[in-house]
């Protein structure tokens, strides 16, 4: 393991690329959760809902119940984990980019999977200055 050291006063933190939202959903109906066409359906309109690009999607249903999906984004990702027997399910959502809203994509998947609870917590991601100003496009495939 490398560790290192910062002195307070010289490390000035560079701007944020980008929101990563981590959102837990609490109180869902089972089969909502359980519904694997359903949660893609939903991560979709999630990233329509944020303004950002969809590049691909997966999905995988187990036995005898849960989903855990992703949606890939140009800025990022949107991912679901479900536990239809506990009405639970864990989701992330990073943007990178100013044109994108992780939060209104958060919202939609609270009303979406009518989550009688829920908890939501937004970080701003700042890495090095040196890939801050990087623009980057996605390679048609």
């Amino acid at each position: 393991m490398t560790s290192f050291y910062l002195e307070q006063e010289t490390f000035e933190p560079p701007g944020a690329v980008g929101t990563h939202c981590i959102l837990e959903l609490y109180g869902c109906p089972a089969e909502l959760l359980n519904d694997a066409d359903q949660i893609q359906a939903n991560l979709r309109a999630a990233a329509t809902q944020a303004g950002a690009t969809l590049l691909q999607e997966t999905c995988h249903r187990f036995e005898p119940q849960g989903v855990t999906a992703l949606a890939l984004l140009a800025e990022s990702h949107i991912s679901i984990h479900t536990w239809p027997e506990s009405g639970y399910a864990a989701v992330d959502v990073f943007t990178c980019g100013s044109h994108t809203q992780p939060e209104t994509a958060c919202q939609y998947l609270v009303e979406a999977f009518r989550s009688r609870q829920y908890t939501l917590h937004s970080l701003r991601r700042q890495p090095p200055a040196s890939i801050r100003e990087v623009s980057r496009e996605p390679v048609a495939v």
